[in-house]
């Protein structure tokens, strides 16, 4: 189709009797990469690198704060984002200034552990337009070969330069790989005359691979050299120990399938490859982490002690009374015996305990000396003080008392207790975090491990079928899709009908009709046929893939209303730390002073413990984390819960502003309606046969991409061919395109008018498809009864487009755009929710007041021209008014950035998605109440957790610093404390299931 020459559409499209509406592909394939940059700091300039890294350790938003401050205090670091409940950090560096090994090195500084992690099973798009490829090129034998071969290449379309050497026989070519591929670069030389070949290009993408058959030294070097010969490669890192190898290579020169069948084959099948999917490992990490936290809480709980009066043998650790000692009386008078100066039982405890306190309790005095170290407190330095305290008391009472005779008591058990209840409430947390992120968990499971890939035999035709690994799926592939199996990969139908349930993706229910050359989006559910299909988009460019990153975009980013906690968070310890000092000080120098009765102090106890233990209680019970937890869960889940229906939100920020929505400005074609206009009407007011004139028009009207153009188009064709045509689709398909060729009138110098019309010459005469203002402009007149015509035709709510022929007048076109079923229902929602309703149109006032009424919409803003709209919006911002546009068309997308709240209907264009601050992936206008219906729970929800996190921080630290204890006598021992603080943190996470 080289000789075809499509003319681009001005922004507004070029009518201006509709908006905008194309039909495209459900997301643009670079939509969301732009905002994952904007999440993380400043957009990704070319020559930036995005960076995922694990981070383990992170508890509370101090924690956050510090990893974001130790990352973007290092040289080219542009942006940093950190998300507390996804334990990940992303971060965009220029790779010229600083490496990976910088980035990790700077988090393990800070005090956590840092894990670089790939950013989808093959990378992200890159950001850049234009890519470098190298060819070799054969048969060249003087300087006119070389001007040939290069004189080819700047010709071809998307080819930006084009070098060509014919001492090395090398080509350098610099080319737009959205518009042309590098075989279609090398189809072009060697149809000149010359062999072609590329043998490198500045694509870059990495994958990690897992390895069967890895098990020693030998085995890597087998793998080491299979990589070597490989071409394409750029480098790799074997891991032994993980059976892993990390791969940097070309797309552009050799397929990640190749690398796959290529390590299997070399080895003669010693070593297997499998693409490692990221989402399956992060969460393989989380149950280890889980597993890991369990172990840790037995461990706590089996070496702690009991305080209950039922076991004889009080604050001995029970597994011991239950396992070791069957002889309870036996084990009673060997606990009491002497060694040396110290009870048996009393060295015993003090040998358990130090296990407890060093050994399960060691990750919290290295949190805590990480934090300290770069001037940060969290929780972990509050757990460290409160039971550190208490162990070095019960150790020096214990020495005291060995070496005096006087036994004052002692407390070991308050810290294994303390580290026991602190555990369990990190593994519910743990648990917990997990669930948040259900959503995404869903999503990557839509996707099937294997596709069934077609193989052709000699003659061309497919012959046999293969299964291969999904995530090795390469664009070009054909895939055979048995019944109720999901699809493997975004594509296109070529063989075979079928229905296919979408809902999944998109959350529409009724099943899709689907057949040849029909759209088909990977993890759709094939409902009845064999379908085949060819894939068009794999890896991170599928639907689905560019869901899963705006969700996870979206949960990384943080709501403004998170800067309070984070504030909080700053200086809480501090604060507790002061409080708990200000509470030993107070009950020590009130008791020493006899300012209360000495039957308050336990007779085998004094001032100084009783003190003690009100101050370690405190320091105990305080919680940063829920303050922490409260908005990213919030957020995480409610992002989760709005991609399970449909709408997706780009992150905390749009989330938080939608709450407040004061007027929802709605577009009119495509948005309040369907989209699919149909013409209702024609009239001729010349001379002129009505077959004549629709085939005038329709020659006009066929070089726009309006809806309105392809309705008209349509209109012509059925009129003149109606029972002309072959009965199969198929078969009407190409019988139009072979009418089409030979129907309509040749065009010159068209050209699209934004908001008015199209007007180019046809047999040297010029004429005009449009509205009144582009008649009038250029000074016709339009006679009575063709005024009489468009005014019925507006005040029934359709659109008339005038037709003008060698200046005169010479019909008019009546079309129609029907509401949306639920356009009505929505409009009277937004009101019942205090929302106001306002409808912005570049269709004429009669038309659009119409519709308005139909609707039930009373503010009308028509004759609208595309930058008009942004004007609209910014008028009803002056008096502070949070704004909401809903949209779909690119003459949508400025005042989609100019509001506050921008709502993309997601079967509308990629450039009004990319402007949108929500997708609806539905193109169902209920989704607009329900973003908003989310927005405004989600925040209900995070003011109840600041409110249940602010309150129990206000509510228990008084009780435990012993408010309460001069009038009931309640003291609240410091492992209560603990178990308090270690349940608060849990709650938040549970309130927001």
């Amino acid at each position: 189709m080289a000789h075809l020459q499509l003319t681009p559409l001005a922004a507004g499209g070029g009518r201006g009797g509709a908006d905008e509406m194309e039909e495209v592909a459900l997301l643009g394939p670079d939509s969301y990469d732009e905002e994952a940059a904007a999440a993380a700091g400043p957009e990704e300039e070319e020559g930036m690198r995005r960076v995922q890294v694990r981070v383990t350790g992170m508890t509370c938003s101090a924690c956050t704060a510090a990893v974001e401050a130790a990352v973007s205090a290092r040289r080219g670091v542009g942006g940093v984002a950190v998300s507390l409940l996804q334990s990940r950090a992303r971060v965009f560096f220029d790779p010229a200034l600083a490496k990976e090994e910088d980035i990790i090195e700077a988090i393990e500084d800070a005090g956590f552990e840092a894990e670089l992690l790939p950013d989808s099973t093959v990378s992200q798009p890159k950001l850049q337009n234009t890519l470098s490829g190298q060819f070799r090129i054969g048969g060249m034998t003087c300087t006119a070969c070389v001007n040939s071969v290069e004189g080819i290449l700047k010709k071809l379309p998307g080819v930006k330069r084009a070098v060509v050497a014919l001492a090395t026989s090398l080509g350098e070519v610099e080319y737009d790989p959205s518009v042309i591929s590098k075989d279609e670069i090398v189809q072009a030389i060697e149809d000149a005359g010359f062999e072609a070949a590329l043998l490198q290009s500045s694509e870059q993408d990495k994958v990690l691979l897992g390895l069967m058959g890895l098990h020693t030294e030998v085995d890597v070097d087998i793998l080491h050299d299979i990589l070597k010969k490989m071409e394409g490669l750029r480098q790799f890192n074997v891991n032994l120990v993980l059976s892993e190898a990390e791969i940097v290579f070309d797309p552009e020169v050799v397929g990640l399938r190749s690398i796959v069948d290529t390590i299997e084959m070399e080895s003669s099948g010693r070593l297997k490859a499998h693409v490692q999917n990221p989402y399956i490992r992060a969460a393989s990490n989380d149950a280890q982490e889980a597993s890991k936290m369990l172990h840790l809480l037995c461990s706590s709980l089996f070496l702690s002690h009991t305080d209950s009066p039922l076991v004889p043998l009080q604050q001995i650790p029970v597994f011991f009374i239950r396992m070791v000692c069957p002889r309870i009386h036996f084990t009673r008078s060997l606990l009491l015996m002497h060694l040396g100066p110290f009870y048996i039982g009393d060295l015993l405890k003090w040998i358990l305990v130090s296990i407890v306190q060093f050994g399960v309790g060691k990750r919290f005095y290295v949190a805590a000396y990480r934090a300290l170290r770069h001037g940060s407190t969290n929780m972990d330095v509050l757990v460290v003080l409160g039971t550190t305290a208490s162990y070095v008391y019960s150790v020096c009472a214990l020495l005291y008392g060995a070496f005096t005779g006087f036994h004052p008591p002692i407390y070991f058990e308050t810290s294994a207790m303390i580290i026991t209840f602190v555990l369990f409430g990190k593994y519910l947390e743990v648990l917990a975090k997990g669930r948040t992120s259900d959503a995404i968990k869903k999503l990557v499971e839509l996707v099937p491990a294997t596709a069934l890939l077609l193989l052709k035999d000699k003659e061309g035709k497919y012959a046999a079928e293969k299964e291969i690994d999904a995530s090795l799926i390469q664009p070009g592939d054909v895939l055979k899709v048995l019944p109720g199996s999901k699809v493997p990969a975004d594509g296109t139908v070529v063989w075979g009908t079928s229905h296919v349930d979408e809902s999944m993706v998109t959350g529409e229910s009724a099943p899709i009709s689907k057949e040849v050359s029909s759209i088909v989006i990977g993890g759709t559910m094939n409902l009845h046929g064999i379908l085949h299909i060819q894939a068009t988009k794999v890896g991170s460019g599928t639907v689905l893939s560019q869901i899963i990153s705006l969700v996870e975009t979206a949960q990384m980013s943080k709501a403004p209303i998170q800067k309070f906690a984070d504030y909080v968070a700053g200086i809480f310890v501090p604060i507790v730390v002061t409080l708990s000092l200000v509470t030993f000080i107070a009950w020590f120098l009130c008791g020493s002073l006899g300012a209360y009765p000495n039957s308050w102090v336990d007779e085998t106890s004094n001032c100084f413990v009783f003190s003690l233990m009100f101050s370690i209680s405190v320091v105990v019970i305080a919680c940063p984390c829920a303050l922490g937890l409260a908005t990213p869960t919030a957020v995480m889940v409610a992002t989760g819960v709005g991609a399970n229906h449909g709408v997706l939100v780009k992150g905390g920020d749009a989330l938080e502003r939608a709450q407040n929505v004061k007027y929802v400005i709605f577009d009119k074609t495509g948005t309040l309606t369907q989209g699919k206009a149909t013409v209702t009407s024609t009239k001729v007011f010349s001379g002129i046969d009505l077959g004549d004139f629709l085939t005038l028009v329709a020659s006009a009207e066929a070089s726009s991409e309006h809806p309105l153009a392809k309705a008209i188009l349509d209109y012509a064709f059925h009129f003149h061919f109606f029972g002309k045509l072959p009965s199969s689709k198929d078969d009407i398909k190409k019988r139009k395109q072979q009418i089409l060729s030979q129907w309509l009138l040749e065009v010159a110098e068209f050209s699209a008018l934004p908001g008015k019309g199209v007007q180019c010459l046809i047999n040297g005469k010029k004429i005009l498809v449009g509205n009144r203002t582009l008649i009038t402009e250029n000074g016709i007149n339009i006679p009575e009864e063709a005024e009489s015509f468009l005014v019925d035709l507006e005040l029934n709510a359709k659109t008339g487009v005038l037709v003008a022929y060698d200046c005169e007048l010479i019909g008019s076109i009546g079309m129609t755009d029907p509401l949306k079923r639920e356009a009505v229902v929505v409009v009277e929602g937004l009101k019942k929710m205090g929302i106001y309703p306002v409808m912005v149109t570049g269709d004429n006032w009669r038309t659009a007041q119409a519709v308005a009424k139909e609707v039930g919409i009373e503010d009308v803003r028509a004759e609208v021209m595309p930058a008009g709209k942004a004007d609209v919006v910014r008028s009803l911002q002056k008096d502070g008014s949070v704004i909401a546009m809903v949209g779909d068309g690119i003459n949508d997308s400025p005042a989609l950035a100019a509001a506050d709240v921008g709502m993309a209907i997601g079967a509308g264009t990629d450039i009004a998605i990319e402007a949108a601050d929500y997708v609806l992936v539905r193109n169902n206008l209920e989704d607009v109440i329900t973003a908003i219906d989310l927005s405004r729970k989600t925040f209900s929800r995070i003011r109840w957790n600041y409110f249940f996190a602010m309150a129990y921080n206000i509510i228990a630290i008084p009780v435990a610093a012993g408010a309460l204890f001069p009038f009931t006598g309640l003291q609240m021992p410091p492992w209560l404390a603990g178990a308090c603080m270690a349940f608060s943190s849990v709650s938040v996470d549970f309130v927001d299931r």
